[in-house]
């Protein structure tokens, strides 16, 4: 696949589908079901997923936590500023990278409320990398002073607080890693429903893929050229590779749960087999391609032209499917599905 090829995965959405504020409960989102079999397309409620999976089918999540990492601080001039910490990037030690929307010079001292600031010490581009000055650790600052980096597109006068986004723009089961953005096909999920699925034989393994600001980026002819996307950290425990191989191995189904489940199962599958890793992946999924791990996805409706989209679209050519990721969005949209972060689900099986 070439760049020159992306403006056949652009589509028309009408603003009224964007759906800005999250549903009450979180598994009240609409389900659409596609069985790439029998080319059946289906409507349901997200909670009644159990349905529609495979027998003893196995459910892999990505477990990582979004952190409040933008924040507002004011610049030696008096002025606001808005700091975007790359949480995802930072390994707890040394400089601290993040992105700034105001111009700033090498030097220049970033003020928290509290006093506590970040230097100005170096530049690649548009990231800058900082030092920390300050009697609390970042993790501190960020859950006192940050926000949860939601998209600007979903930025809603009668949205949530700060309060509520941080439970809603994170995955009930979130437990580990540093994101600054959230795996959305997660966000339906609620305790009751794990509960309901684990007594119906459905298990699930957990993986850490930290999320970056790549997910949003557009694509360029880099990406196509090098087949690489922008790199993430990934820790796929022995424990998990062993559920995915024994699974495999007595014919079960592994649905993943995201796309960022699905890049971190496909980078790490070797000769059909699972490996535990902790690294980082910069796997570039486009058509065609052979999906070594992953038999159903769970995802959500996702920007034009995005990585995410020509990931869908790989995994229904995959699996022999009549119709692309374009045509099932043209579906969902004559059907008034919602798009984006807070949108309904998509399940391909």
């Amino acid at each position: 696949m070439h760049f020159s090829d992306l403006s056949q995965y652009d589509y028309e959405l009408p603003s009224e589908l964007i759906r800005t504020v999250p549903l009450e409960p979180r598994d009240s989102a609409r389900l659409f079901v596609y069985d790439t079999k029998t080319d059946e397309v289906t409507f349901d409620i997200f909670r009644n997923l159990a349905a529609h999976l495979p027998a003893e089918a196995l459910l892999v999540l990505n477990e990582t936590r979004v952190r409040p990492a933008r924040l507002w601080l004011r610049k030696p001039t008096g002025g606001k500023i808005e700091v975007f910490i790359l949480v995802n990037e930072w390994s707890g030690i040394g400089l601290i990278p993040a992105l700034v929307d105001r111009h700033v010079n090498l030097g220049d001292r970033l003020v928290f409320p509290d006093g506590a600031g970040l230097i100005v010490e170096r530049q690649e581009g548009a990231k800058f990398f900082f030092r920390l000055e300050s009697a609390h650790s970042l993790d501190a600052l960020l859950d006192t002073f940050g926000e949860t980096p939601i998209p600007h597109y979903l930025k809603s006068e009668t949205g949530p607080d700060e309060a509520d986004l941080r439970m809603r723009y994170q995955a009930v089961f979130a437990a580990a890693g540093q994101s600054v953005a959230a795996p959305t096909a997660s966000l339906h999920f609620t305790d009751e429903m794990l509960r309901l699925l684990h007594e119906r034989n459905v298990e699930t393994a957990r993986l850490t893929l930290d999320v970056g600001l790549g997910t949003f980026s557009p694509l360029c002819e880099e990406h196509f050229s090098l087949g690489r996307l922008h790199a993430e950290r990934v820790s796929l425990p022995e424990a998990t590779a062993e559920q995915v191989r024994r699974a495999k191995n007595a014919g079960r189904q592994i649905v993943s749960v995201g796309t960022t489940t699905t890049r971190a199962l496909e980078s790490l599958s070797r000769d059909g087999r699972l490996r535990s890793h902790v690294g980082t992946t910069d796997i570039f999924i486009v058509p065609p391609y052979h999906f070594q791990t992953v038999d159903a996805l769970i995802t959500n409706f996702h920007l034009p032209k995005s990585s995410l989209m020509l990931l869908v679209d790989a995994f229904l050519r995959h699996k022999g499917a009549k119709k692309s990721v374009i045509d099932l969005y043209g579906i969902a949209v004559a059907e008034r599905f919602a798009f984006y972060s807070f949108g309904d689900s998509l399940f391909i099986r």
